[in-house]
């Protein structure tokens, strides 16, 4: 008796049956990114990279699907979502762009993440549920022009003086920079302690440069020299938890 050969099934889109794994929830939200990424979001960034040109309407946008820190309680303006959900809302970004990926996540995980976590209720209050409507964007100040992104090696100081902080130094490649509100940028106290410094938009010694060089995979991402210049900086506005 001859015996049926079996061939094995293999699936290119999904060859680790990814998709069987996930819950419901996970799929509608996977499906909800994926169909607006191709229909909205697509058009769109072909013609941003030819031009490099950055839209502000598309973090509006995701903001409206609920894509800014979507893992954040619904109580300061997220959606409460699992990591799993966020990782898909990510996938179907970078499938389209790399650019407008980079921008999602850094107000997500490096802005609103650090907020949550470690920042106090005050905080969280004032700034999360903005930054969740994309009515305020941030940006995250780790990297260095000398020891790029090497915390142990970082040059920028906080200062303790009367009431308060003064900061200096520079950071590189700040992604979000250009068109940022609030700045969390990371800076080493008089102890070497790294602690984050929520900085705002237009205060005096706080500036942004052009880099004269480009990412060519995120040609409409805004990145810029973020520049600090013996900034004052009041006791409260820094992330309650040493980084």
């Amino acid at each position: 008796m001859k015996q049926t050969e079996k061939i094995a099934i293999f699936d290119w889109a999904d060859p680790m049956f990814f998709n069987d794994q996930l819950n419901e929830e996970e799929r509608l939200i996977r499906d909800t990114a994926r169909d607006y990424c191709q229909e909205k979001l697509l058009p769109r960034v072909l013609e941003a990279n030819r031009n490099e040109k950055y839209d502000r309407e598309i973090m509006n946008e995701f903001a409206e699907m609920g894509f800014l820190g979507s893992t954040i309680p619904e109580e300061y303006g997220g959606i409460g979502a699992n990591y799993v959900s966020y990782g898909l809302i990510a996938r179907e970004i970078e499938r389209v762009d790399s650019g407008y990926r980079s921008a999602m996540s850094v107000q997500s995980s490096l802005v609103m993440y650090p907020i949550y976590a470690y920042g106090t209720e005050e905080q969280r209050k004032k700034y999360l549920p903005k930054l969740a409507k994309a009515e305020l964007i941030g940006c995250f100040g780790l990297t260095e022009p000398n020891h790029g992104s090497d915390p142990g090696s970082m040059e920028t100081r906080a200062r303790k003086t009367e009431g308060g902080f003064r900061l200096t130094g520079n950071k590189m490649w700040i992604s979000n920079s250009p068109v940022a509100d609030i700045f969390v940028v990371w800076a080493k106290n008089d102890d070497g302690v790294i602690r984050g410094y929520i900085l705002e938009k237009n205060m005096e010694g706080l500036s942004t440069r052009k880099l004269g060089v480009k990412c060519l995979c995120v040609l409409q991402l805004p990145v810029r020299l973020l520049w600090i210049m013996y900034l004052y900086q009041q006791k409260m506005n820094y992330l309650a938890f040493p980084g």
